[in-house]
């Protein structure tokens, strides 16, 4: 029987349960999906690890997949325009992920881009939107030069990427056995630790315009505060408490403005994809039902790239 985790209590990945589950026929706006990968992301654990206004348990686990759809509602076009059973398509934004076959929102769904294997498309878009949204927000432009945090990272990767494609500098902090990722994406590698901000200044050679970081830590938020004076153009995407103590952006997929702006770049991003202009490196894939050990190597750190989980 086709199965889904499901998260039964609030707490860990531990305590998650892979269920039975027979999608629903898909009603007008719906489709159903046959799913070869699941992307796994921060979040999928982090949404169910404590009790969140308007969320009731038990929680269908992941939210970005690509898949074959086999069902298709009354009248229902997709994000990308008609679909038919027997497409391919990705899903971003979505509930149930971790599935063999989910009925979700048709307007969440895009058809895949050709360059794009099923493990690369369920990790395209949390990432990249992510990604360009932190480029908007601190208006990063062409021919300044920005510093990035947690470069060599799944989101990190892609702003590398899209700050290439329009000509901006940035400087990345990675472990310095990560440096070949941020230069194999346009990037120019720091070390992370003592002295961080002078080694920046260093490199830049000039003013530094913006700040992004991925990562939260205190030594992130503190060089950004110290290198760039105008804290509109400092975002954190993992150091919320730190930005409102300090007043410089914080951003968070929940965000009415971030749902609005994510779900607005989602076609320009795939045809960046389509086009081969944004890869989406991954590290590891799972056996669908090993998704609690997927999300163990995930919460270890610097997992070398996405990870997608496999229906079998």
């Amino acid at each position: 029987m086709p199965a889904q985790w499901i998260a039964t209590s609030w707490g860990s990945p531990d305590g998650w349960e892979f269920v039975e589950h027979v999608p629903a026929r898909p009603r007008r706006g719906e489709i159903t999906v046959r799913v070869r990968a699941a992307g796994v992301n921060p979040a999928d654990a982090k949404h169910v690890a404590a009790p969140r206004p308007g969320v009731t348990l038990p929680v269908p686990i992941g939210y970005e997949i690509s898949g074959v759809v086999t069902g298709v509602g009354p009248d229902t076009p997709i994000g990308s325009g008609p679909v038919e059973v027997g497409d391919e398509v990705l899903a971003f934004r979505i509930q149930g992920g971790y599935a063999d076959e989910v009925t979700i929102p048709a307007e969440k769904a895009f058809h895949k881009p050709a360059a794009l294997s099923h493990p690369e498309a369920a990790n395209l878009l949390l990432a990249g939107t992510t990604a360009a949204q932190m480029l908007a927000v601190t208006n990063a432009a062409p021919g300044e030069t920005i510093l990035l945090h947690g470069a060599s990272g799944a989101v990190g990767v892609s702003v590398l990427q899209q700050a290439a494609l329009r000509g901006i500098r940035v400087i990345g902090t990675a472990s310095e056995a990560r440096f070949d990722v941020v230069r194999g994406f346009g990037g120019e590698p720091i070390a992370y630790g003592a002295d961080l901000a002078d080694r920046v200044r260093a490199i830049a050679g000039g003013p530094l315009a913006a700040a992004l970081d991925a990562v939260g830590t205190h030594e992130a938020v503190d060089t950004s505060l110290a290198l760039v004076s105008d804290r509109r153009r400092i975002v954190t995407i993992a150091a919320a408490a730190r930005a409102q103590d300090e007043e410089f952006g914080w951003i968070v997929g929940s965000q009415p403005e971030s749902t609005r702006f994510r779900d607005a770049a989602r076609a320009g991003l795939i045809e960046l994809a389509a086009r081969g202009d944004l890869v989406v490196p991954v590290a590891r894939t799972y056996p669908l039902r090993e998704a609690q050990e997927a999300l163990r190597f995930l919460s270890g750190g610097h997992p070398g790239g996405k990870i997608a989980l496999i229906p079998e």
